[in-house]
This record gives structure tokens, sequence and C-alpha cells, in this order.
């Protein structure tokens, strides 16, 4: 073990600079904003009128210190792992024998998504369930995330692995743990799995990682159905992805200097991802908020880009089958849903297979049913 990972983990407590939201008011103030075609909505992208009504909410309504507050309330540390200070929430499970259960978002994600399904895992009883499926919870922000992002540093989802494995047998001293991702958070999680099989007990998905060049010799008609979707969805849904995968310092300039930037190229994604016509209704302004400031404040958005560039010019992370047992909730409105006869050659111990009827944000959508997945798929493998 180096000298670096033997550093005690130091408690980290949210605090934003007055003057980064003082900064915050005047951009908002003074935001230049663009002409949109006729009765266009979200055809053609972010609605005008949606995001300047979020706009003025954010600038005059919207109190950033009161959910500054909400996401102190949990365990918080930072150590300094490949050089940077990684962030990550330790929630101690409450419960005989919690499990140790590493959870990993993606994007445009943050530790914030999983603040709902946290307590659900770490106390179930307080939540109706037995007190034998508690987990002692572990959520990092990914490295060159948010809360771990260090300027001039880039990560690619191996990367990011190789970064959680000493955090939780190293530092956290867990010989053995469980991991669940969704998004890049699969890829992780993933790979974490094919790394350290020997330590990972099981892995659970709410996105596979599997190759994206889909081929079959035969295909069946639930085949067929899958690649019209992906065929969709690669040529209306893809643009982001291909940007950030291309070209993430161009777009980082204007997302990274503009709040307003910022706001439209994620709340797209929670409208698209979801397909919820009414994101106040469903989400609330305040959490779509709180969701865009961590990357705000933090700077970060540019370095988030990075896992879409390494991964499109850089080898496939995943060159062999995984062996630990997995367990997948297909979302009803995931971006992409291959059939089984996909996961299969790559995950070689699939040993739950389930829907929940949630969109791409299932720990804030259905936390509940996220929670009862996860449960379920471990029980055996404690």
């Amino acid at each position: 073990m180096t000298q670096e990972m033997r550093a005690a983990p130091a408690r980290f407590r949210l605090q934003v600079p007055d003057e980064t939201l003082r900064d915050l008011t005047e951009r908002l103030a003074r935001t230049r904003w663009p002409d949109e075609p006729p009765e266009s909505g979200w055809e053609h992208g972010t609605d005008l009128a949606y995001l300047r009504s979020l706009v003025d909410y954010w600038r005059s309504g919207y109190d950033w210190r009161k959910h500054e507050a909400e996401i102190n309330r949990f365990e918080q540390y930072k150590v300094k792992l490949a050089g940077i200070d990684v962030h990550f929430i330790h929630e101690r499970g409450t419960g005989p024998r919690p499990m140790p259960l590493l959870i990993s978002h993606g994007w445009p994600g943050s530790v914030f998504e999983f603040h709902k399904l946290i307590p659900m895992l770490a106390d179930p009883a307080r939540f109706g369930g037995d007190p034998a499926d508690a987990f002692t919870v572990v959520a990092p922000s990914l490295p060159g995330y948010t809360l771990s992002f260090a300027a001039g540093r880039r990560f690619s989802d191996e990367e990011s692995a190789a970064v959680l494995a000493p955090l939780m047998t190293e530092v956290l001293g867990y010989e053995r743990f469980g991991t669940h991702g969704g998004d890049r958070g699969a890829f992780v999680t993933s790979r974490l799995a094919h790394d350290h099989p020997d330590r990972v007990a099981g892995i659970h998905l709410t996105l596979l990682a599997v190759r994206r060049d889909f081929k079959f010799e035969d295909p069946s008609e639930e085949e067929r159905r899958f690649l019209d979707d992906f065929s969709r969805w690669m040529k209306e849904e893809s643009g982001y992805m291909w940007m950030q995968g291309t070209r993430p310092q161009t777009l980082a300039y204007g997302v990274t200097d503009s709040p307003v930037g910022l706001a439209a190229w994620m709340i797209e994604k929670f409208y698209r991802w979801t397909g919820r016509p009414d994101l106040d209704a469903y989400f609330g302004r305040d959490l779509l908020l709180t969701a865009i400031m961590l990357y705000w404040v933090t700077g970060s958005i540019g370095s988030s880009f990075w896992p879409y560039y390494a991964r499109a010019h850089g080898p496939w992370p995943l060159p062999d089958r995984i062996r630990v047992p997995m367990g997948y909730a297909e979302l009803a409105k995931e971006l992409v849903r291959p059939p089984r006869s996909v996961a299969e050659p790559v995950y070689a111990d699939i040993r739950r297979w389930s829907r929940l009827e949630s969109g791409h944000f299932p720990a804030l959508e259905q936390p509940e049913a996220l929670a009862r997945e996860i449960r379920e798929f471990f029980r055996p493998l404690r």
C-alpha cells in the first residue's frame, strides 16, 4: 500500500463561498437568450419558455443553502487517491450485519442522485424492510465529477474503477463488497468486477455495459425490435455523446462559463431520458437545480465529458467475460435496452433480470423500487 493510500479520510462539509453564489446570480441576470422556431417546444432541444421560467426561479426563489445543508446531513469524506481528493459519502448500515455496498452514479448525475436511495439501503427497517438487508453504503463522486474534480485531471471509466477499488479495500478496509451502478457507473461497476472478482461479491446494474456494434445472425422478433429502437436512438438522441466524445473542450467553454448553457445541456437529458413532459411536477425545480448546481459550483462539467472521449478513442473497457454474479433491472424508459441475448456473452453469471417502470434516473424516480431490487439481488450473496 502506498503512503498516499494510507492517508486517513478527512471529514468533509460542503460550503460554497458566498462570492460564488453572488457571481451566479449576476450571470443569470445577464443572460443573453437565443431565439427559437415558432411552436418549437422540446422538439429541437431545451424549450426556451421552460428554461426562462426555471432560470427566473433559480435567480429569485431557489435556496442553495437549504439543499447544501441537506447534502451535509450525510457523512462525507475526502481522501487523496490517484493524485486527487476523492469525495465520498459513507453511510453506516443499521442492522445485524450490514453488507458494504459501493454505488456509482453516471452522467449527468452525482452523489446527490442517491440522496433518497441511501437511507433506504442503510436502514431498511425505517422504510418497512428487513434490517437483515442493511447495507453500509459508500457513494463516491466519481473521479472528475463534481466534488471529486481536480483541474487538469481526466479519468476514463477504467481509471475510475482503479481508484474505487483501493477506496473500498485499502482506505475503508472492506475485503468483500457489492456494487451497483447505472449509466457510466455501470461501466465502472462492471470493470471493478472484471478486475477484482475475488473482492466483488456481486454487481447490480440498471444499464448493461455492452458493446454497441450489435450483430445478430438470425435475429429474433425481440432482437429486431431492439435494433429498430437502437437505430432511432442513435439518429435522434446521441448527439450529446458524439460531441462529448469528440470535441469535449469546445463544448466545455460554453457550459462552464454560462450557467444557463449548463442548465440547458443538462435539463434536456432529464426531459428526454425520463419521458416526462412536466419536469416540475415529476422532479420539482429544487431537485433539478441542485443537480445542476453541483456541476456549476465545482466547475467540473468539462471534466465529466472525458469518459466519453476515452471511450471513443480507447479500447473497450471489458476485455473478458465478467464472472461475478450479476443482477440487472431494465428501466422501462432507458436509453438502450438490449435483450438478454446481448448480455449473456458479457455477463457469465446472470442471477436476476427484472424491470422497473422508470426512466434513466431510477434512484430519483423510483427509489423505493430500486432499493427493493438491490436488496433482493444481494440477499443470497451476503
